[in-house]
């Protein structure tokens, strides 16, 4: 009896061992079907994750290819342009209008010396450029002199190679926008030699040294230029003196948006008063 007792014993103990090997095997296929199962949807996410990294390393690059070669985006931050532009004004400037330097590519990276396919600036356009004695501040301004022309500024009045440049008052101009209390000027039309007519601002003629400089003779390849805020700009007149070529980025063409200090960005119901709408793609002149 006890020789049976035995051998049950044993059949028992190889039933459990074979019914536990057929359940590991089953945790094995089952743990293999999920691995398998979970494969391509691990290979499809990388996939993905690539595609998406390469469409936006193409977007920065295409990006910087226009932004280099063809239009830059620049915002007017101070009023040294009254009226032509404004603060708050945004802007396309055209890089191949000059041709190209160092300054018309992002980081001014010396990628070659000079300027290649270089056209002259014309008197009276309106120009970005590198401030050369930092060589990181962008500049807006008119050119006004161009190389060999003699500039001077007497008692308030433009003359260019010794002959006064004409103007007409247009009346008042009030400026009451990002500033702490409204600015009253006077407005003029101003007619360059070659017939081009732009307007331009003056609190008086006797501010400070901007109304009387000394003859200056533009020196080759380089250009004087002045804000159309004649007694709120710092141009050649002061610090920015003479603007060689390989400084200029491009010409200011024309404006894609433009707001005042009316809206609050946390007020989205406030942002339709804020744009200027009659400003929005602008030419400038």
């Amino acid at each position: 009896m006890s020789k049976k007792v035995k051998s049950g014993k044993k059949v028992n103990a190889d039933a459990e061992k074979t019914a536990e090997k057929a359940q590991n095997a089953n945790q094995d296929e089952q743990i293999s079907a999920a691995r398998n199962k979970a494969k391509p949807k691990t290979e499809s996410f990388k996939k993905s994750f690539i595609e998406n990294v390469k469409t936006v390393f193409i977007a920065i690059l295409l990006a910087l290819f226009i932004r280099s070669l063809f239009l830059e985006p620049f915002r007017i931050p101070s009023g040294s342009m009254y009226p032509t532009l404004r603060v708050g004004d945004y802007l396309f400037v055209t890089k191949y209008t000059y041709g190209y330097s160092r300054y018309s590519f992002p980081g001014g990276f010396p990628i070659f010396k000079g300027r290649i396919w270089y056209s002259e600036p014309k008197r009276g356009d309106v120009v970005v450029f590198r401030f050369s004695k930092n060589g990181s501040t962008d500049f807006i301004k008119r050119i006004i002199g161009l190389p060999g022309d003699t500039v001077q500024v007497k008692d308030g009045r433009l003359y260019l190679n010794g002959k006064m440049v004409e103007r007409k008052e247009n009346g008042r101009y009030i400026v009451d926008e990002y500033v702490a209390a409204p600015e009253f000027y006077r407005q003029y039309t101003e007619t360059l030699p070659g017939g081009l007519q732009h307007q331009i601002l003056e609190i008086s003629d006797e501010e400070r040294i901007v109304d009387n400089t000394e003859e200056m003779v533009v020196p080759e390849d380089s250009f004087f230029v002045m804000g159309d805020n004649r007694d709120r700009s710092d141009d050649s007149r002061i610090s920015v003196g003479f603007v060689d070529k390989d400084y200029l980025i491009g010409k200011a063409k024309f404006m894609f948006f433009s707001h005042n200090d009316k809206g609050s960005l946390l007020k989205p119901w406030t942002w339709y008063r804020a744009i200027r709408w009659e400003r929005l793609f602008r030419g400038i002149k």
